[in-house]
């Protein structure tokens, strides 16, 4: 338990001098925080999943390596953005909802195909790690675009900036707030696992649970303290950039250095992968809306997570509640929900044109 609590203090300070420091960052090199949110801040958001998963993968545990990915991805979106929307509604750049969200969904569909013969070569992990290249690309091009516009655009700052804030001590700032990261990812996982292993559970389910949850709460603490400071782009952005990452990043860099192919599990290929999938894609007209994530949107996210976890638990306790549940879910839920995001995607696109 102490353990587990020194991970979580860690995880908040380095997480406020992550925000801090991306701030300052964006405000010396004349970049939108949205930019640095997507890259900087994500990447260190999903440096724990790394390490996680080449671990797994080093240790013949394919099921935790790619469960953890799959489960950090539904985390991330469900619970990340649905928390961050009740501290304050997200305003959301409409970049982001026309470039990053469509190549996150993209992403999913891809890892869907490369992985649907049960297996992750090496080949697919290159495929992967050439996708997040052509990505790194894209937002370097639009970094170079957005440096005309001012760094305050799109964010509510809680705090004056200085227009020329040193960029090596800002960097020297995040790179401490990543490292602490790191570090209290790694000592939550720890702790996780141990609990997990003491409980009976499989591999797959350690992955998209316990595992995924402890390797998200890096990116959950950032977004959470950039949206209580009022950086919004940052607290969504980093949400969207630690998807792609974890997706082409991690899976591809895992996959590709892995002593032997990645095996995928027949139950992650129906279930957890498609319904990352469908969260991946429900963040498109959910952001679109009124180009806001709600605090009304942000309980709906949460509700959602809260009927995957049921979901989870049921099934691993071997209760009847999974079929109902499951049935429930895709004959009644979640019609209705796409018919509520339909109607409410027309409207936001009536009003904008």
């Amino acid at each position: 338990m102490l353990q587990l609590f020194g991970g979580l203090l860690l995880l908040v300070i380095g997480a406020e001098l992550s925000v801090r420091a991306a701030v300052r960052l964006a405000a010396s090199l004349k970049v939108r925080p949205l930019i640095i949110g997507l890259t900087v801040v994500a990447l260190g958001s999903s440096a724990p999943q790394m390490a996680v998963s080449l671990q797994a993968a080093f240790s013949d545990s394919p099921d935790i390596a790619v469960g953890s990915v799959i489960g950090s991805n539904i985390f991330n979106i469900l619970v990340t953005l649905g928390f961050s929307a009740l501290i304050i509604p997200l305003r959301v750049a409409r970049q982001l909802v026309r470039v990053d969200i469509p190549l996150m969904i993209g992403a999913s569909l891809l890892v869907f195909g490369l992985s649907y013969n049960g297996q992750l070569s090496a080949l697919d992990g290159s495929i992967l790690l050439v996708a997040l290249f052509i990505y790194l690309l894209i937002l370097l091009r639009r970094s170079a675009q957005g440096g005309r516009h001012s760094h305050l655009q799109n964010s509510a700052p809680t705090e004056a900036l200085p227009t020329k804030a040193p960029w090596l001590s800002s960097l020297a700032l995040m790179a401490c707030g990543l490292v602490l990261l790191v570090i209290g990812g790694r000592l939550l996982v720890e702790a996780a696992v141990v609990i997990a292993q003491n409980l009976g559970l499989s591999e797959r389910i350690i992955g998209l649970t316990v595992i995924a949850v402890s390797t998200s709460l890096p990116a959950l603490t950032t977004s959470l303290i950039a949206a209580w400071r009022g950086e919004r782009d940052i607290a969504a952005g980093n949400v969207i950039g630690s998807n792609l990452f974890n997706l082409l990043g991690v899976l591809g860099l895992t996959a590709l250095i892995a002593p032997t192919p990645l095996s995928v599990s027949p139950n992650a290929l129906d279930f957890d992968i498609p319904v990352m999938l469908a969260v991946a894609a429900l963040c498109l007209p959910v952001f679109y809306s009124g180009l806001r994530v709600t605090r009304a949107e942000g309980l709906l996210l949460l509700a959602l997570y809260g009927a995957y976890g049921l979901h989870i638990i049921s099934f691993t306790t071997g209760m009847p509640l999974a079929d109902t549940l499951e049935k429930l879910m895709i004959h009644c839920v979640l019609p209705l929900l796409a018919a509520l995001l339909a109607f409410s995607t027309v409207r936001a696109w009536r009003r904008q044109h």
